[in-house]
């Protein structure tokens, strides 16, 4: 009767977490987001009592609405530990950021099925098992298997392909040759014959060749091999040392592997590109006297000196950004590919280009424009801080109608930068430069005077910027900067 009433507690907890775990996976992702950085999913679990006792087998969470895949950064829970709700399970870095992944559900972690450090764990892939009471650990045995038989079979239903693969690739026969191949054979002295192609069409491509340099399994014509070495105290150029010099060469490299958020960001950079037209526009902040960066760096002083608040150039790039915005609406828009026009946005919502070691994250200060430049700034560190140690939330990072990227503490003075989408446009911010200029003083007097200038290029998506849209966000935006009591307004 134990057995039996133990079973029909289980099932009803297993029909509850599916239950819920249904309501938890029609939310919108901005809901989730909504908890702070924090998960509060239902564990993706399939029930289990055969043979073994009542047991959850946890699988990979989706955290976010494009992930299919994840990784195990750290487990916070160890074998034997017991689970309470709310507490966190482990750390799973996802295409977006790394998130903690919380449970609903008490009990205690009976075995880690991904260890720390795991790679690319697709969605609903067993992670770990629970069980409800601690004793039922040691019955759980250490060599059982959790879904390996469907990973058993899909290799066996993808072998058969694969050796098909292999076949049609063995049996390719070279019609065409690129012309990169072409060069490459010809520098080289390989016989075409030995050489396969995996082109369409039979095209043999330059990767073809290369590959069978790597692996030493070309035929050199016999023309070469007999061809003698005429000693010279000159360097050799004769097609024997080259594709030994070439094959040591490409030896030499190392595989740095990507994070899932370098991922993306290749990815959504390669589409921005694609897809969207870009328009630039440059600006020098300082061609003109009544626009020079001087005025910015004056305030900032006298924020520090007379009122103890410590800003940086930045923070004010960022509210003189977001006033400019505000000024000219059409700037901040996007252009919607449905309906095929460009929408304006409701709020000024500035992303700030962070570098960390994963790649670059834009967390995100929304309604700047409604914000002082001290919150601004404070603002700012807290994200700053949070997007190194990859504690952003999505709602810190997702959205956004405008970018800013700042590189004037490196030796850079001007760049171009790449639309983030569906954004329209991002500002490239350079160094600032001390340059000798003819100004003209408070008598009508021209002389010469030291400025500083600052070389700032907005990257616009055309479909929404037009020269005129550009050169009003410029006008407003060198206002900002000459009269930094606008910013006060």
């Amino acid at each position: 009767m134990a057995n039996i009433r133990a079973l029909l507690v289980g099932l009803s907890r297993a029909r509850g977490s599916l239950a819920e775990a249904g309501r938890c996976a029609s939310m919108r992702p901005s809901l989730l987001a909504s908890v702070g950085g924090h998960y509060k999913v239902p564990m993706p679990a399939r029930w289990f009592s055969t043979g073994l006792p009542p047991h959850l087998v946890v699988g990979m969470p989706a955290l976010s609405p494009t992930m299919n895949q994840g990784n195990i950064a750290k487990w916070r829970k160890q074998e034997g530990d017991k689970i309470e709700v709310g507490d966190v399970i482990c750390e799973i870095e996802t295409d977006k950021a790394t998130l903690e992944f919380e449970s609903l559900e008490e009990g205690y972690l009976a075995k880690i099925l991904a260890p720390e450090g795991s790679k690319d764990v697709q969605v609903g892939q067993p992670i770990a098992v629970t069980v409800e009471e601690l004793d039922d650990i040691k019955n759980i045995p250490a060599d059982t298997s959790f879904g390996g038989e469907q990973k058993e079979e899909q290799s066996a239903e993808s072998a058969p392909k694969t050796d098909a693969a292999n076949a049609s690739e063995q049996s390719s026969v070279v019609s065409r040759i690129s012309p990169a191949a072409k060069l490459l054979i010809k520098v080289h002295g390989l016989d075409v014959s030995s050489l396969r192609a995996s082109g369409p069409r039979g095209t043999l491509l330059k990767g073809d060749v290369l590959a069978a340099l790597k692996s030493g399994s070309i035929s050199i014509p016999a023309k070469e091999q007999k061809a003698p070495a005429t000693p010279s105290s000159q360097p050799t150029r004769n097609a024997q040392a080259q594709p030994a010099t070439t094959s040591q060469k490409a030896d030499t490299y190392e595989d740095i592997p990507n994070s899932q958020i370098r991922k993306v960001i290749a990815k959504r950079l390669l589409e921005s590109k694609q897809t969207t037209p870009h328009l630039y526009l440059s600006k020098g902040v300082a061609l003109f006297s009544d626009v020079v960066l001087d005025p910015l760096l004056a305030f900032r002083s006298e924020l520090k000196e007379q009122h103890g608040i410590k800003v940086s150039v930045n923070d004010i790039i960022i509210k003189a950004v977001a006033i400019a915005l505000r000024n000219v609406p059409e700037a901040n828009a996007y252009w919607n590919s449905e309906k095929e026009e460009a929408q304006k946005c409701d709020s000024v919502d500035i992303s700030i280009a962070v570098a960390t070691e994963k790649g670059l994250m834009t967390p995100i200060i929304r309604n700047a424009d409604q914000k002082t430049i001290s919150a601004i700034s404070s603002e700012v560190k807290q994200l700053a801080e949070k997007a190194r140690a990859g504690k952003l939330a999505p709602n810190e990072f997702q959205g956004g109608t405008f970018s800013i990227s700042n590189l004037g503490m490196y030796p850079v003075d001007h760049f171009c930068a790449i639309i983030n989408p569906p954004q329209s446009g991002i500002l490239a911010v350079g160094r600032g430069n001390k340059v000798v200029e003819p100004v003209v003083d408070s008598d009508g007097n021209e002389k010469a005077a030291a400025v500083t200038k600052m070389s700032l290029t907005l990257s616009a998506d055309h479909r929404v910027f037009d020269g005129q849209v550009g050169g009003k966000f410029f006008t407003e935006l060198a206002s900002n900067f000459s009269d930094i009591r606008r910013l006060l307004l």
